[in-house]
């Protein structure tokens, strides 16, 4: 079976310096990766930067990045500085997210997010290997001219400086058949939400195939990077209570992240095959029944997306994942105290291997 990392995402919210303060903990019990998220809160880059300077070993994940709100040469320079500073241990995850924050957010245009996410690797590629941007795209033109709008004034340039790695692992976020494909194609690793191993090939088997067919031997084979909430218990009640988060999380996505035939998260749970229940969760969250929502998840779908019950649960849970070829499992420990975080980390880690 696929060898599995275990990462574990930081929250956006809380005190940060005692969030990375424990961060030492977890190192310490075998956490190999860190992510950050961004979605429209505080920089992920920022953050992740001072995770840099307080952590030695694990990996630097952004989970994830906007690419409508950086230009592809700015996120290569980010992606190549933040390598710098953590002496190699980046990790530049990016993903289209939605209309509902590109276009509210920050005002762009939300359109050809397949496209882009193209252009976006291949000009990432071209600055790290230090080629000049010289980059004739649909979507990106380097340098800008006149014909596409510039002033003529534009030259092709390298980076300055000489990064580290020319090939900084990219991830893309991606649950659609196309991006899932593009994913499979040109990127080193593939990171979809709300993941049910059990329902891969379902859901994303053919486009992980179609894919493949076109990768690069020279990207070596495709990880897949997931998120599972964690709690090791035989504790009913703390099984419940963990459970719980995880349908909250699932009804917020299925039911309120996006509207009614433009819910991404939605299409995803129809093509597990929860095809009623996705419309009731939409149905009800859409009228503010949220509560009802999220008890409207299907008990199949917690389990399956979780690492929530005995170790004997956590662990035939944690073999699912890894026979789905998850390549790094991002697990979120919701347990009450850091301490009990820890040692359910450490346990995680002993599971994987």
């Amino acid at each position: 079976m696929t060898a599995m990392k275990l990462g574990m995402p930081i929250n956006y919210a809380g005190d940060f310096r005692e969030t990375i303060n424990n961060l030492v903990d977890y190192e310490a019990v075998g956490v190999e990766r860190i992510t950050v998220p961004e979605a429209y809160s505080f920089d992920a880059v920022s953050q992740l930067g001072y995770i840099a300077a307080k952590t030695e070993k694990m990996e630097l994940q952004t989970g994830i990045l906007p690419m409508y709100s950086r230009t592809p040469t700015n996120l290569a320079m980010t992606a190549a500085g933040m390598d710098y500073i953590s002496g190699g241990r980046f990790v530049l995850g990016i993903g289209a997210s939605g209309p509902q924050v590109i276009e509210g957010f920050h005002g762009v245009k939300y359109d050809y997010p397949v496209g882009r996410a193209r252009e976006h690797a291949e000009i990432c590629r071209m600055v790290w290997r230090r080629d000049k941007t010289d980059y004739q795209g649909k979507h990106y033109t380097l340098p800008l001219d006149e014909e596409h709008g510039g002033s003529g004034l534009g030259k092709p340039l390298k980076i300055i400086n000489h990064p580290i790695r020319e090939r900084i692992p990219m991830l893309l976020a991606a649950i659609g058949p196309k991006n899932t494909e593009l994913a499979a194609e040109l990127f080193e690793e593939f990171q979809p939400i709300l993941f049910h191993p059990e329902q891969i090939d379902a859901a994303f088997g053919e486009s992980l195939r179609a894919g493949k067919a076109k990768r690069d031997a020279s990207l070596g084979e495709l990880g897949i990077v997931v998120q599972a909430t964690a709690r090791i218990s035989d504790d009913p009640q703390e099984i419940t209570n963990a459970k719980t988060l995880v349908r909250h999380h699932a009804a917020l996505y299925i039911g309120g992240m996006g509207a009614r035939g433009k819910n991404f998260y939605n299409t995803l749970a129809q093509r597990y095959g929860y095809v009623e229940e996705a419309k009731l969760i939409q149905d009800l969250y859409l009228d503010g029944k949220k509560q009802e929502a999220a008890e409207a998840v299907p008990d199949d779908l917690v389990n399956s997306m979780s690492l929530i019950g005995s170790r004997a649960e956590v662990a035939e849970r944690a073999d699912a994942f890894r026979a789905a070829g998850v390549t790094c499992l991002l697990a979120s420990p919701v347990a009450s105290t850091h301490k009990e975080r820890v040692a359910d980390m450490e346990v995680l880690r002993g599971i994987f291997g």
